[in-house]
């Protein structure tokens, strides 16, 4: 039993030992393989046909407003560049900066090698007048100032920056007066009433916070302090699209909204307001 026991242990040693072999040798062919590939992918990546040469590998998608030059040269890239080198999540980070861009996405193109930028714009909708409370819009006060750009969220765009992007663009004829601060509360819901008006309105004035003025066709409106019925006073405003017919525009000094449910026409030369509920 002892001559069959040493010989059983001789066999397995040396079944160990094959074994062994076997897993260093599939070591050094999976090392050999995996450095292979890696130097074949090293190789191919810095080849000329990975590089891009100039700004018209990259492809600008979603732009209505900005010209794709334009956002490609916002890229800040340098040409010839690797396509490996570049880090599409730096460029996506410096695009959402500008101002006049919502959102970007910027991934690798393989075939033909480049990047794929994706925006979302700010669509400016109204030129806004960003001026101190205790400031009147005269020239004599003009260089107080400040003149920028709102986005339907009344998102602050500035114009010179606007322009450099988009030197072509067409501004929007709605004006705003006021500190953005103090009607940011109520500006998407306020600006969204305003544009679906029948009653075209170009010009709104809050430098007075307890009278929100528009300027329309139909002349001056005051709405009054805002309140959560400015939805509503847009409507009634729109009822009176038809007032010219009924009242001198020359004698009106302004429609007077502040109670939506009794409209007034203040008339001028100390003529008295006119209620247009008791009118036939």
């Amino acid at each position: 039993m002892v001559t069959v026991s040493r010989i059983d242990l001789a066999q397995r040693r040396r079944k160990l030992r094959r074994q062994r072999r076997v897993r260093i040798i599939q070591l050094i062919w999976q090392t050999f393989a995996v450095g292979s590939l890696a130097s074949g992918l090293w190789w191919l990546a810095i080849q000329p046909m990975w590089v891009l040469k100039n700004y018209q590998d990259i492809e600008v998608e979603g732009n209505q407003l900005l010209s794709s030059e334009a956002v490609q040269l916002q890229t800040g890239l340098v040409y010839p560049r690797s396509l490996w080198r570049i880090q599409p999540s730096a460029i996506t980070k410096s695009l959402k900066h500008q101002p006049i861009i919502a959102d970007a996405v910027v991934s690798r193109r393989l075939f033909p090698p480049g990047l794929v930028i994706q925006i979302q714009e700010k669509v400016p909708v109204a030129i806004a007048f960003d001026n101190d409370p205790n400031t009147s819009l005269n020239p004599t006060e003009a260089k107080k100032i400040k003149k920028g750009l709102l986005d339907a969220d009344g998102t602050w765009i500035p114009i010179d920056k606007y322009i450099t992007m988009n030197p072509n663009a067409k501004m929007p004829t709605l004006k705003v007066i006021g500190s953005p601060q103090q009607y940011a509360s109520f500006w998407s819901s306020f600006y969204r009433a305003v544009s679906q008006s029948q009653v075209l309105i170009t010009e709104i004035d809050y430098q007075d916070s307890s009278n929100l003025i528009l300027k329309t066709e139909l002349g001056l409106v005051h709405l009054g302090a805002p309140t959560p019925r400015l939805e509503e006073q847009i409507k009634i405003l729109a009822k009176m699209r038809h007032l010219p017919n009924k009242v001198n525009p020359n004698k009106m000094e302004y429609i007077d909204l502040k109670n939506p449910d009794s409209p007034l026409v203040q008339m001028n030369q100390k003529i008295p307001k006119k209620n247009l509920n008791s009118q036939k």
